[in-house]
């Protein structure tokens, strides 16, 4: 039988849904800022008439668990939990980052990739990800969020070329230019579900699904230091 999957993502400036059944893949990206709450419900009815199912039908609900924007990973979860708990689906989180160079492979064939998001406040979510010979990915240490100056600091020399994929690169290009790596420029700068699911079904095999209640964001940056206003505590 044929698994079947649905993976949302609004973690990003993407807003983006995708059905996997069996080896066919059926997907819907759209690049929409704010707009994720009006877009992503009707992506998914979208989908699931195109691919002839429904939900109850599907074997496991995939979501883009962070790191990215902490508004757009909670609609992100949020939706994907309502639609889980609708139709008593388990749930499998899945990595903005590993999504990215699934997405430099689909596009480039690329099988090592740096993935750099702008988290902005002077820092980046960074990835270094390998694939491996049953097509999932590695990732190299663990992902991050960090200053460039501090990934400069602790970066260790990589041999071979490696593919870029994300948009820190663009907002950091000049110290990011500076590390002991060859480099060449990929295409992709944000997630998208039709690589999130591919990810989804090797962590779905593995057993790697939870109930809808324990299904978790990842933010990386677990404090953010606001600056106080004038004259208060």
């Amino acid at each position: 039988m044929s698994t079947k999957i649905l993976a949302v993502d609004t973690a990003t400036e993407n807003c983006s849904v995708a059905l996997m059944v069996g080896d066919e893949v059926i997907s819907r990206c759209e690049y929409a800022p704010r707009e994720h709450t009006t877009k992503i419900l009707p992506m998914v009815d979208e989908v699931l008439a195109e691919g002839g199912v429904t939900l109850k039908q599907l074997d496991a609900l995939a979501f883009g668990r962070g790191p990215g924007s902490f508004t757009g990973v909670r609609i992100g979860i949020g939706i994907a939990q309502g639609l889980a708990f609708g139709a008593d689906l388990p749930m499998v989180g899945v990595s903005t980052l590993a999504a990215m160079a699934q997405g430099t492979y689909r596009t480039h064939q690329a099988e090592r990739v740096l993935t750099a998001i702008d988290a902005r406040m002077g820092e980046l979510y960074w990835g270094q990800y390998a694939r491996q010979a049953n097509g999932d990915w590695l990732v190299q240490g663990n992902e991050l969020v960090i200053a460039p100056a501090d990934l400069l600091a602790n970066f260790e020399s990589q041999k071979g070329t490696w593919l870029t994929a994300g948009t820190g690169w663009a907002e950091y290009a000049e110290p990011l230019a500076q590390l002991d790596v060859e480099t060449e420029q990929g295409t992709i700068l944000y997630p998208d579900s039709q690589d999130m699911v591919v990810l989804a079904n090797f962590a779905f095999a593995r057993g790697e699904a939870v109930e809808a209640e324990h299904a978790s964001p990842v933010y990386l940056r677990d404090k953010v230091t606001w600056k106080k206003l004038p004259g208060r505590e």
